[in-house]
């Protein structure tokens, strides 16, 4: 998300083959998702909230922009190999230690980019080059924001009282490449899913219907499990975004000690990478959220891109590097 730029164009959402226009309400306030009216919502991984009601939502395909201007000047990284191989190492030894199970250990890429810059071409370029199932623009330049997303995670889709999430766990360039570490890390997610989706679910209502399902995207494959619960009365937005944030897939287990490890070994924040991005309709109680992974963003004069991995006991240190590689080369290489 950009701030200091005041920029007058039209904010526009396309989201789930939906475009929604004429911004008419910016609030950080969870509450108004309770109420009525269609809502764009954006998390950090921080947790600050911004929910965007736009007045207008029809089926649309996505607006043509501008042409893209390609990203010149290379890609910075804000840890570099030996860098996140040295916190992968730290993280191991703190599994050695019992202090945690399971961290994701992420790194932002960031390349120059005029804050004028239209996203709406590299939208274009994505969704052309990589087509994803949480594919999601948001351009509200006044509001200081421009997120381009092909997100293939689901944090949570809501109908009425029923909610399902969808962790991935689990990366490989093929089904034949995925090793026992990535069955057990995704196992252990989906015991921190369920146990996040009891703090807002009716007892007994907490089901996992999918578990370490293979599901295969442009360059790779990932394993995706299923866990579905029903809330309980009185359960609104906010007690379920500040029960259930962030997610279990992108911070590790035991959660909070996972959190306390990545505010040590990664030293730039996530911003909106890692958090959530997606979709709220107040009137007819139906919503989906997306993990913001995959995901491109302003901020600062800069392009941005995060990329990251589960580091557990059975991880190889330079292993993991090269997965972070992976889930940024082939989006990288649209720009």
């Amino acid at each position: 998300m950009v701030h200091g730029h005041r920029d007058e164009r039209p904010a526009y959402a396309y989201v789930a083959g939906h475009l929604a226009t004429r911004l008419v309400d910016v609030t950080s306030d969870p509450a108004a998702l309770d109420g009525n009216g269609f809502w764009i919502v954006l998390q950090t991984f921080e947790g600050a909230l911004r929910c965007l009601r736009f007045a207008e939502v029809r089926v649309a395909a996505l607006p043509v922009g501008g042409p893209w201007v390609p990203v010149t000047g290379g890609w910075a990284s804000s840890l570099s190999r030996a860098e996140y191989v040295c916190a992968v190492d730290q993280v191991r030894a703190a599994i050695a230690g019992g202090e945690v199970y399971q961290v994701n250990l992420c790194r932002r890429l960031a390349a120059p980019l005029d804050p004028a810059t239209d996203l709406t071409g590299l939208a274009g370029r994505l969704l052309a080059g990589n087509p994803a199932p949480h594919f999601t623009v948001v351009q509200a330049p006044a509001a200081g924001i421009g997120v381009v997303s092909a997100s293939p995670e689901r944090f949570l889709s809501r109908d009425g009282p029923s909610v399902t999430t969808q962790p991935i766990k689990g990366t490989a360039v093929t089904a034949e490449a995925m090793l026992d570490k990535d069955v057990a890390e995704n196992v252990m997610i989906v015991d921190m899913a369920r146990n996040d989706l009891s703090r807002v679910a009716e007892p007994g209502s907490v089901d996992v219907t999918g578990l370490c399902r293979l599901q295969r995207h442009p360059g790779l494959v990932h394993l995706v499990s299923t866990v579905r619960a029903r809330l309980r009365t009185g359960i609104g937005w906010p007690e379920i975004l500040a029960l259930l944030t962030p997610a279990a897939s992108i911070s590790g287990a035991p959660k909070g000690a996972a959190l306390d490890y990545i505010g040590k070994l990664e030293p730039v924040p996530r911003e909106i990478y890692c958090g959530l991005l997606g979709w709220v309709d107040a009137d007819t109680g139906r919503a989906d959220l997306a993990v913001a992974i995959r995901t491109f963003w302003q901020g600062d004069g800069e392009l941005r891109f995060g990329t990251g991995a589960g580091v557990t006991w059975a991880s190889d240190p330079a292993g993991e590097w090269e997965e972070t590689e992976l889930k940024a080369r082939r989006l990288i290489s649209l720009t």
